[in-house]
C-alpha cells in the first residue's frame, strides 16, 4: 500500500514536472488542472525535480501511459509505442510527440555502427528535428521517402532532410520530386531515373524510418499546403481513403487505395517492416481513424502519440 502511494506521487509529480516544464503552464494551471492546491502543485514541481524525473525530457515513465503502451502493442503487434501525457488545455498539434520523436531519433544517431534513417516530412517531423541538438554523423545516411515540391514547383516550408542533414553532416539523399506528378505516365518516367532507383535501393536497406501519419478529410494538410488539388482529395474521400503516409493514401482497413491519385504518388512506397522500426508520429482528435487504420493494416509498426489520442485509437 505505502509502495502503491510512492508510485501514484511519483506520477502526479512526473505530470506536474511535464505540464511545468515541457506544456509551460504556471503553477495555478497546474493546480487547476491536477486539481490541487497551488501549494501541492508547487511541491510536486519540486519533487519532479529533486527525485530527477526532470532533466530536458521527461524521464519518468507514467504508468497510464506505460499501460496504453502496453495495449496498443497488444492489440497491434507494434514493436515500439510511447505514448506522452497530453495538455487537455493545449491546441499544440505536436506538444510532447516531438520530443520523443526527437529522442527517439538521437539514439539512432548515436549508434557507433552506420544506420540509414528514411525520413518523411511535415510540420511534427520538422518539430522533431527543432528538437535535436547538433551531431557529428559521417557515416550514417539520411534519405527522404517523399518529393519536397507542390506540383508547381514550389518548395514546402515544412522539408526535415536538408535541416537534420546540416545538425548532423550526414550524408542526405533527397527525393528532389513534387508529391504528385501530372499524369502516372510522368510518374512512371521519374520511376526510371537513377537517383530516384538509388532511392528505393536505400529504403529497401533503411535501419529506421519515421513518418508522419497525415488525414484524408476537408481538413487534409496535403490539401491545405496547395500539395493536392479539390478534385483529387474528393477522389481519394469517395475510394474511402481516411489517411496518407508520405502520400500514399490508405482506407479503413490501413491498405493503400487504388484510384488516379495513388497512381500519381511519386514517394517511395514504405519498407516491409520486418527488419526494421518504422515510427508514426501523429496525435489529435482529426488523426484518431488514419492512426487507427495505419496501425491495423501494419503500414507502421512502431506509434508515438498523446494519452488522450491513444485512448480513442483504443476505443475504436
Amino acid at each position: 500500500m505505502v509502495a502503491e502511494t510512492q508510485t501514484s506521487r511519483l506520477d502526479d509529480a512526473a505530470r506536474a514536472g511535464w505540464l511545468y516544464f515541457v506544456a509551460g503552464n504556471t503553477q495555478e494551471e497546474i493546480a487547476r488542472k491536477l486539481n490541487v492546491s497551488r501549494p501541492t502543485a508547487q511541491r510536486l514541481v519540486s519533487l519532479a525535480l529533486s527525485e530527477r524525473l526532470i532533466t530536458f525530457r521527461l524521464d519518468h515513465p507514467i504508468a497510464a501511459c506505460m499501460e496504453l503502451g502496453r495495449r496498443l502493442s497488444d492489440r497491434f503487434g507494434l514493436k515500439y509505442c510511447d505514448i506522452v501525457p497530453s495538455d487537455p488545455a493545449s491546441a499544440d498539434s505536436s506538444l510532447g510527440i516531438a520530443e520523443s520523436a526527437a529522442a527517439f531519433l538521437e539514439r539512432q544517431l548515436r549508434s557507433e555502427a552506420p544506420v540509414i534513417v528514411a525520413l518523411g516530412t511535415g510540420r511534427t517531423l520538422r518539430r522533431m528535428v527543432d528538437q535535436l541538438p547538433r551531431l557529428n554523423c559521417p557515416n550514417h545516411l539520411l534519405l527522404s521517402l517523399v518529393g519536397n515540391t507542390s506540383p508547381d514547383g514550389k518548395a514546402t516550408f515544412f522539408d526535415v532532410l536538408t535541416k537534420l542533414a546540416d545538425l548532423t553532416q550526414s550524408p542526405h539523399f533527397p527525393h528532389p520530386l513534387p508529391v504528385f506528378a501530372s499524369t502516372a505516365e510522368e510518374r512512371a518516367l521519374y520511376q526510371s531515373l537513377t537517383p530516384l532507383k538509388k532511392l528505393r535501393a536505400l529504403a529497401d536497406k533503411a535501419d529506421a524510418v519515421i513518418v508522419g501519419i497525415g488525414q484524408i478529410d476537408e481538413h487534409a494538410q496535403l490539401f491545405l499546403d496547395g500539395v493536392l488539388g479539390r478534385d483529387d482529395l474528393l477522389d481519394l474521400m469517395r475510394s474511402g481513403a481516411v489517411g496518407e503516409i508520405v502520400g500514399w493514401s490508405f482506407d479503413r482497413s490501413g491498405a493503400i487505395v487504388r484510384n488516379s491519385v495513388n497512381d500519381r504518388v511519386t514517394s517511395i512506397p514504405l519498407p516491409s517492416g520486418d527488419k526494421r522500426l518504422i515510427i508514426g508520429v501523429a496525435m489529435g482528435p482529426s488523426k484518431v481513424n488514419s492512426i487507427r487504420a495505419a496501425l491495423t493494416g501494419g503500414l507502421v509498426n512502431g506509434l508515438i502519440t498523446d494519452e488522450t489520442t491513444a485512448k480513442a485509437v483504443l476505443a475504436g
